[in-house]
């Protein structure tokens, strides 16, 4: 990695180490993430970059210069917020906050965007780029705000990555097709009518009914849809009842369907809703539902993962392009900027050497320091070539 030694002098390299920490210890979660959003803004400042703004609530965009004011612009994003879990890690920088933690890889993500802005206000690329900093992907929520906010009107590609313990630090994903699923929720309530568990006949059993919804629904994926098409649907709360003698009135039931193409997804989206019905109507219950469209999947285009990949290559080296290996079914809000302009989405190593595959989401989740530096250079690359490239 001697590439990236040169473009972190010791100084640079502290300070970007010292700030992925401090976000790590005091994670927000989304649209809350204030104190964070104020220490980015102060690292950002110190750059001097031509524009600097909060959007989105609790979002940033700064522009850096380029070298040609008629290049096109472009964007380096990186998302800010935390999950509502109880750290497990054992840093030393563990979350102070009970119930938050970076269980995501988020601090690095803003960590490197940081870092990008750096190398890119000491070697511009050819047209601007903007850097985002953006709130609330985990609820989804965060680029939709940032897009009706107006600030990137006018950029003509956008680039972002995810840390990712399956690889090793210095290894990048950068390759077309799907990198993430489309990622939708479900709430599914069965009504019936409650009663004594001594005399079930004089009341109408919500929960055995979503025992049966249960199972059905897991007939959508192995029977309805294509082996072909991947896609998931999980069940992830249930709610019924409030004592084990007593049958209730509702039992609730929320999840996520996730799917790789529009096909998929309305079958999805359609067979849930006929399962939910007929076994409802199968038990004399009556039924509520509703399905909260999420991100649409991220789809990763020719021609902008060429630049990305040319990035790679020129910081890292050809032999730290790996392939994904495996679909990844998790979502990524990222994908709602590509239904409006180009760009990819890259997977950075995080794995230090000799550690565990640790999923994110986990308790016991965090990305190694060193890709941190890896995602801002190579990002940082990204931008200057797609804005030597870009017509």
């Amino acid at each position: 990695m001697t590439n990236l030694e040169a473009l972190f002098p010791p100084k640079l390299r502290e300070r970007l180490l010292e700030l992925r920490r401090d976000i790590h210890r005091h994670p927000e979660l989304a649209f809350q993430e204030e104190r964070t959003a104020e220490r980015l803004y102060a690292e950002l400042a110190a750059l001097k970059p031509a524009h600097l703004d909060v959007i989105a609530a609790t979002g940033i965009v700064a522009r850096i210069e380029g070298y040609d004011a008629n290049a096109p612009t472009v964007v380096v994003r990186g998302d800010i917020d935390a999950l509502p879990i109880q750290e497990e890690t054992g840093l030393a920088y563990a979350s102070q906050n009970p119930g938050v933690m970076h269980a995501c890889g988020h601090d690095v993500h803003a960590t490197w965007t940081v870092g990008a802005a750096h190398l890119l206000a000491k070697e511009p690329a050819r047209g601007d780029v903007l850097i985002l900093l953006q709130p609330a992907e985990e609820t989804g929520q965060g680029a939709p705000r940032v897009l009706k906010s107006g600030a990137l009107e006018g950029a003509a590609a956008i680039f972002g990555a995810h840390v990712d313990r399956r690889f090793a630090v210095g290894q990048v994903v950068a390759e077309a097709g799907p990198i993430a699923a489309a990622a939708d929720e479900f709430t599914i309530e069965l009504v019936g009518s409650g009663a004594h568990g001594a005399r079930p006949h004089e009341g109408i059993d919500p929960i055995v009914g979503a025992g049966a919804l249960i199972t059905a629904l897991q007939t959508i994926v192995s029977r309805r849809l294509s082996p072909g098409s991947p896609a998931v649907v999980t069940i992830g709360k249930l709610q019924a009842g409030s004592a084990p003698n007593v049958i209730p009135d509702t039992a609730r039931l929320q999840g996520t369907i996730r799917s790789l193409d529009r096909e998929s997804r309305d079958l999805l989206y359609d067979e849930l809703l006929r399962i939910a019905e007929g076994t409802a109507a199968a038990h004399g219950l009556d039924v509520r539902n509703s399905v909260t469209l999420g991100p649409p999947p991220i789809v990763n285009a020719e021609e902008p993962v060429s630049w990305a990949r040319q990035a790679v290559e020129d910081v890292l080296g050809a032999d730290a392009l790996v392939p994904l290996g495996t679909l990844n079914m998790g979502g990524e809000d990222f994908a709602f900027y590509l239904e409006q302009m180009a760009g990819c989405f890259l997977r950075i190593g995080a794995r230090e050497e000799g550690g565990e595959l640790i999923p994110a989401h986990s308790s016991r989740f965090f990305a190694a320091d060193e890709s941190i530096f890896v995602g801002a250079a190579v990002l940082a690359e990204t931008a200057r070539v797609a804005t030597r490239s870009l017509r």
